[in-house]
């Protein structure tokens, strides 16, 4: 069988059908998404950070009851402490740690991180370094917190423009997210009650 011409003629039309899928979903995966939200200037970010911080410190100093911010001021305070270039506000204390401190981000292969924030879900994406390539993790869902610690339900994931099903990662999410070493960074501060994605903003309510 291996001989005839047809065989060979219908193996050659299958070899090329799983090139193509297989160039299709490496370029796919490897290809850039649209980012999320605007790029910031140096700039905008330094004050969109600095605004950040002024919001968690008044609640950690029970200035307020309830703090919402932007999906640009938690990016910019996101990506200040990945490159460990976080500054306080003239006349501000460092806030208390509500993002990954430096010593974290010298440890993880994350290297940008874009936040936003429709309705009331948030959609995040991270570059990583692969292999020597830039690969981009796309995922949306809900976040919460429950019993003082943060919840996430995904509703999409995505890797480069390669969107995958939810059912797929969930329940792997889950597991991680649950083991006891995840499971402790995801305790929220003392001073914070809850949080939640509203309106298109974080929502962060101080404990009385």
């Amino acid at each position: 069988m291996a001989g005839n011409p047809v065989f060979l003629g219908f193996w050659k039309i299958f070899r090329w059908i799983v090139l193509v899928v297989a160039i299709f979903v490496i370029f796919q995966i490897l290809g850039r998404p649209p980012r999320p939200t605007l790029s910031m200037t140096p700039q905008e970010a330094k004050q969109q950070a600095q605004s950040f911080d002024q919001k968690l410190n008044e609640l950690a100093r029970r200035e307020r009851k309830e703090a919402h911010f932007t999906s640009d001021e938690v990016s910019a305070a996101y990506s200040q402490q990945l490159t460990g270039s976080a500054e306080p506000a003239t006349g501000q204390q460092k806030p208390p740690e509500l993002t990954p401190n430096s010593q974290v981000a010298e440890n993880t292969p994350v290297r940008q991180v874009d936040v936003d924030f429709h309705g009331n879900e948030l959609t995040g994406q991270f570059a990583a370094n692969v292999y020597g390539k830039d690969v981009y993790i796309t995922i949306s869902g809900r976040l919460a917190s429950k019993d003082g610690y943060a919840t996430f339900n995904p509703t999409g994931f995505k890797v480069g423009n390669l969107s995958i099903p939810v059912s797929l990662v969930n329940d792997a999410l889950q597991k991680k997210l649950a083991e006891p070493e995840n499971r402790e960074k995801l305790k929220l501060p003392d001073f914070i009650r809850s949080i939640r994605i509203e309106n298109g903003e974080l929502v962060v309510e101080e404990k009385n």
